[in-house]
């Protein structure tokens, strides 16, 4: 087997393991809040807000930093230490006393691991110009399908085993990962593309002067933020449709899973809309019709509904952060693309990381239905604004998938990882 597609395969298996590891925990984590110590209704919706966003908020800071020494030092480096230190994270995290030393751990989670972003950049280096494409299409499935098989699983293992044995189980599957990694993965130095590079200061300043990429940049933040201010609280969302909770962590993930799913199989289908009827229309559906699907929360009388209505919603997000960016790709010239993207990429986390806080604190101060309605308005309302301001996207010419495959593999080798996701 070549050696770029056994790297592929064998990072393809570790991410996977780290992701539905990193998933498990997902669906129970107001309920791990509240089992040390935190009885308040709106002091646990808070702390899970905080211990939801922690993550996101140290890598935010900490993945410029991995990049650049992945740079220096070498990607597999960089592999190795991210998935071995999310699985030192977890075992801490699985011992924490308090809420307060949960909140320090999932910190240091961010801060140590990175995971997706360190694989993401040794296979775009490690893998032959015309296979880069296919291997980034590849290895990203590995996360997606961790996704939606953790918080199911998780949900499950909940109620059998625990909370704690949860966390030792996925520093355990990290663990399996990382050793993969050391004995088989073999990392090839490679020279970098030539290409002219612009700072960090000179990319920012260029998108916030550009029209369109600015208002890209401001929907990446107010959707991720509007999306993930639901998280931390779905839980205990679920938790007010039953009066027996002996399997709520199950359902739970159950029903967190399907929307997850849903986003995996509607993705092909927005793509090949894109190309039919334009970026424009498809991001204000998406956007909208995401927003009404929250809305339709404060509707649902059972599980079932809601069950249907997360299937909905499932499929209207897979169209938007697709959608954003390959705006941000089409509208940033080529010799900043990569660096443009790295930037959304930032803006996606720092979404990311403010939504679970917001999420928490109007859950806390106004309760739950407070929060759905919060969210459907920034959606509805964001989705309003693209249609008057944003323009008809340009015209892709035939080189643009063979300038995205070169933009990506420059991204990597000079600017380092560009995940929002942790690990």
């Amino acid at each position: 087997m070549e050696l770029w597609r056994k790297n592929l395969y064998i990072l393809w298996g570790t991410q996977f393991l780290a992701m539905v590891g990193m998933n498990l925990v997902v669906p129970f984590l107001p309920f791990y809040v509240r089992q040390l110590g935190v009885t308040d209704p709106s002091e646990i919706a808070r702390w899970s807000g905080l211990v939801f966003a922690g993550p996101f908020i140290s890598a935010f800071l900490a993945i410029p930093f991995w990049g650049n020494l992945g740079d220096r030092y070498g990607r597999k480096i960089m592999v190795v230490r991210a998935i071995f230190g999310l699985a030192l994270s977890q075992v801490l995290i699985g011992f924490a006393q308090d809420v307060t030393q949960l909140f320090v751990f999932r910190i240091f989670q961010g801060a140590i691991s990175g995971f997706i972003a360190s694989a993401l950049a040794l296979v775009s280096t490690n893998t032959p110009k015309d296979k880069i494409g296919y291997a980034m299409g590849v290895l990203q499935s590995s996360s997606a399908a961790g996704m939606v098989l953790g918080p199911l699983v998780g949900g499950v293992l909940a109620d059998l085993i625990g909370y704690r044995e949860i966390f030792l189980i996925t520093a355990f599957l990290c663990i399996v990962g990382g050793v993969a990694v050391v004995t088989k993965v073999t990392e090839v130095s490679r020279v970098a593309l030539d290409s002219r590079t612009y700072t960090v200061r000179q990319n920012y300043s260029f998108m916030l002067s550009n029209k369109q990429l600015r208002l890209v940049a401001i929907t990446l933040v107010v959707g991720q933020a509007s999306v993930l201010m639901i998280e931390p609280i779905f839980a205990i969302f679920i938790e007010s449709f039953t009066p027996d909770t002996r399997f709520i962590s199950t359902l739970a993930g159950s029903i967190f899973s399907i929307a997850g799913l849903f986003m995996i199989i509607s993705a092909p289908w927005w793509g090949k809309r894109n190309d039919r009827k334009g970026y424009k229309k498809n991001l204000c559906f998406a956007m909208a019709a995401t927003g009404v699907s929250y809305a339709g929360h404060l509707l649902v009388v059972d599980l079932f509904q809601l069950g249907a209505l997360r299937a909905l919603l499932g499929f209207a997000r897979g169209g938007a952060l697709p959608t954003l960016y390959s705006l941000t790709n089409i509208y940033a010239p080529p010799d900043r693309r990569g660096g443009i993207i790295a930037i959304a990429s930032s803006l996606t986390i720092l979404g990311n990381m403010i939504g679970p806080v917001i999420g928490g604190f109007v859950a806390g101060q106004f309760g739950i239905t407070a929060t759905f309605m919060v969210n459907s308005v920034m959606l509805v309302t964001m989705s309003v604004v693209l249609w008057r301001l944003l323009d008809e996207s340009p015209h892709q010419d035939s080189q643009l998938s063979i300038t995205r495959v070169e933009t990506e593999t420059s991204l990597m080798q000079s600017t380092g990882p560009k995940t929002p996701q942790t690990p």
